[in-house]
């Protein structure tokens, strides 16, 4: 394993840069679903507010789950009687786990039949983050010719193997309906929140099957922490795709799911990775950008990208005033060097852009950049025009 201890040696870095205000959830229901909640905690913070709006910490996603803030954990599995839900309305864990008492007893891996199923009744129609992506799940079969599940407290991606990155990708009929992975679902769950996403899955460049110049690299992790987006780490051990459980001979492999928030290069030109490790483990978590194993013995088999979009929520006229605010990206990053002290600085902005018309198409900027996610127009004529939003880099 390759640890990094931040000035252990020459105790600063050459390049030092991380999202801030990410949240760092303890372990619930899998770590696909942990990470996944920190994943929408974070946006939840930055920009999209009703990613969460239960009654913990007054409907905004908060940076730990302790104590009072246990009730975040439904974001990812819902649960009968949790987090303002009613006792009678079985949820996430009420309907895919086999038990779930406490934190310490619950039925980790098990292969028997959904709770719903073998129970007989209706199944709860899908309003966490682990209903969308399949977390738990025993309805299908083959999943992408590797294993069927999904057992209590797994999830899957649908890779492509050439190391090509998938865009927005939904698997087939072929493994069972409703066909979902965690691609798809991350981008079925946003739109239920009433916003939309682009998704995409890919192998790492060191996943042993991609071939050299193909895969998702060190220079790619960069660029999505530098324009504001944090990623999802799948581990799992490279060449193993299912295996045999009571009852259930092509069962999950091993995985564990963290989120990249990150990264740290050193003086010698070492590539580490900071990360959530879905065990609320702190902010001082690195591995080095490498096929060796990361945590849980494991190495990245793939990474998830996600990239909300900014989508307008609301229009108001009165009297040639025009109100519009929308919801977007709204990251900031911390930024040092050894040339410069750390700051913190936008990652995204917006410009409002008008037209009179959409035949021919002729948008023209009508404010500054803006960092905030609200514009007032004053004094307009009250003549049809038509109004965007675009996301931009802010000026340092």
């Amino acid at each position: 394993m390759a640890w990094l201890c931040l000035g252990a040696d020459r105790g600063w870095a050459t390049t030092e840069v991380y999202l801030t205000e990410v949240p760092d959830y303890t372990w619930y229901a899998g770590c696909f679903g942990t990470a996944c909640g920190n994943l929408m905690g974070y946006w939840d913070r930055h920009g999209f507010p009703d990613f969460y709006t239960g009654p913990t910490a007054g409907g905004l996603a908060p940076l730990d789950d302790f104590g009072a803030h246990v009730g975040i954990r439904s974001l990812w599995a819902s649960k009968a009687g949790f987090d303002g839900r009613p006792p009678n309305q079985p949820g996430h864990i009420d309907d895919y786990w086999s038990n779930y008492s406490n934190d310490g007893t619950f039925s980790y891996e098990s292969t028997a039949e959904d709770p719903y199923r073998a129970l007989g009744r209706p199944e709860h129609k899908p309003d966490c983050i682990g209903d969308f992506t399949g977390l738990s799940q025993k309805k299908w079969v083959n999943m992408n010719g590797e294993c069927d599940g999904n057992i209590d407290a797994y999830s899957f991606v649908y890779w492509d193997a050439s190391g090509d990155k998938r865009v927005n990708y939904v698997p087939g009929p072929e493994a069972g309906l409703p066909a979902v992975d965690l691609q798809s679902g991350l981008r079925a769950w946003t739109k239920y929140r009433g916003d939309d996403c682009d998704v995409f899955t890919q192998l790492t460049d060191f996943n042993p099957i991609v071939p050299i110049g193909k895969g998702f690299s060190f220079d790619d992790l960069k660029a999505e922490i530098d324009t504001g987006y944090p990623v999802l780490l799948f581990l799992q051990d490279f060449g193993e795709y299912f295996r045999p459980l009571a009852g259930m001979p092509r069962a999950n492999p091993r995985i564990h799911g963290m989120l990249a928030y990150g990264y740290y290069i050193s003086d010698s030109g070492a590539q580490y990775v900071r990360y959530r490790t879905s065990w609320g483990s702190g902010n001082n978590m690195f591995h080095l950008w490498s096929p060796n194993a990361w945590e849980a013995t494991m190495p990245v088999r793939g990474v998830i990208g996600y990239h909300p979009l900014p989508k307008i929520q609301s229009v108001a006229y009165s009297h040639g005033n025009l109100t519009l605010r929308w919801d977007g990206p709204a990251a900031q990053l911390y930024v040092r060097d050894d040339s410069s002290p750390g700051t913190t600085q936008w990652a995204h902005g917006y410009v409002v852009e008008k037209a009179d018309s959409l035949d021919p198409q002729a948008f023209a900027q009508v404010s500054p950049v803006l960092t905030e996610r609200e514009l007032t127009l004053t004094n307009l004529t009250g003549q049809a025009a038509f109004f965007r939003v675009k996301l931009v880099k802010p000026q340092p």
